[in-house]
């Protein structure tokens, strides 16, 4: 896709919801830093504009060598690159939720305003899944306190698995 004010490769694309019809505008990055200068200029408060939230997500101020660098990234599963998955709005595979996660969250956080889902379950799901997200969730900020050499997180993390695997099999 091109831009629509310059005919560059357009990478930024951006959804406006203003009025009964929604404005597509699909800019390169010199151009769409120029529209979010534009419409920081509004009457509408700077920090909650939705431009200025989506220059800050976006980052507009990235060099280009790491967005390239960024884009050339590519799932070891499927094989999707981030630019494939910026330029279409699809991952390939759900293994790429993992593999961008870093880069997804914001986006996610942004659409959904949060990132785990916290509606109902269809019928058929286990009960037991409440304790099996929290010992998901320790282990990763388990490993995280490794990683970062805090032992005395770590290990009390450890003691909260224990306790959670326990409960687990006593029900």
């Amino acid at each position: 896709m091109k831009c629509q004010q310059c005919e560059k490769p357009a990478t930024f694309h951006i959804t406006e919801l203003t009025g009964s019809e929604p404005q597509e505008h699909h800019l390169c990055e010199v151009c769409a830093k120029q529209y979010l200068m534009q419409s920081e200029g509004a009457a509408a408060p700077v920090e909650s504009s939705p431009a200025n939230v989506l220059a800050k997500q976006l980052k507009i101020g990235q060099a280009a060598d790491e967005l390239s660098k960024l884009d050339q990234r590519a799932c070891p599963v499927c094989g999707i690159t981030f630019y494939e998955f910026r330029s279409q709005g699809r991952l390939g595979c759900p293994h790429d939720y993992v593999f961008f996660e870093r880069e997804l969250t914001p986006l996610i956080m942004n659409i959904h305003g949060e990132n785990k889902h916290v509606g109902k379950r269809p019928v058929g799901s286990s009960e037991g899944t409440d304790a099996q997200t929290d010992l998901i969730r320790l282990r990763r900020e388990m490993k995280e306190a490794v990683d970062r050499e805090d032992y005395e997180q770590a290990s009390k993390l450890r003691d909260e698995i224990r306790r959670v695997e326990t409960e687990g099999k006593k029900t």
